[in-house]
């Protein structure tokens, strides 16, 4: 099994981030608990994805958030890992926010599941759905998994 080590790190940013909003803390209150000088930037670069933070600052994140390392890890590990060979995981909202034209089609289903409200957010695409999607968009089922890749970015925050 291969690590990306990229898409790794991007999860568990966001995971941080949502464990710190659950709280309700900005990242300066966040800041303000931790026992360790760390900037404001260096908090949004760990919840961004775009550095690494050592396993000791990570345990201290975690500990001040009341969250066990262990669990973290494992929600990441379940996010990364659990996309099978033919399958690509798409979080929905992403989808709605992007721009991109030949993707309207895939815009406007993604904008009914999420209004239908008991649908998840995040969803796991098999290769039968990513082949009829993408002939809804006019685009072979390689461009579209490349596209939706792309859109895997984290929202700021």
């Amino acid at each position: 099994m291969r690590i990306d080590g990229d898409i790794y790190q991007r999860v568990l940013g966001e995971e941080l981030r949502k464990l710190r909003r659950r709280r309700g803390w900005t990242r300066k209150e966040l800041n303000q608990h931790l026992q360790s000088d760390i900037s404001l930037q260096t908090l949004a670069t760990y919840e961004l994805g775009t550095r690494q933070c050592s396993v000791v600052r990570l345990v201290e994140l975690c500990l001040t958030m009341d969250e066990l390392p262990q669990d973290l890890l494992a929600r990441v590990h379940r996010r990364v890992f659990t996309d099978e060979p033919g399958r690509v995981r798409l979080d929905l909202r992403q989808v709605v926010a992007d721009t991109q034209p030949e993707l309207l089609p895939l815009r406007r289903w993604a904008e009914g599941r999420l209004n239908h409200g008991n649908s998840a957010r995040e969803i796991q695409l098999d290769e039968a759905a990513i082949k009829q999607l993408a002939a809804l968009c006019g685009l072979g089922p390689a461009d579209l998994v490349g596209r939706l890749r792309t859109l895997s970015t984290p929202p700021a925050g």
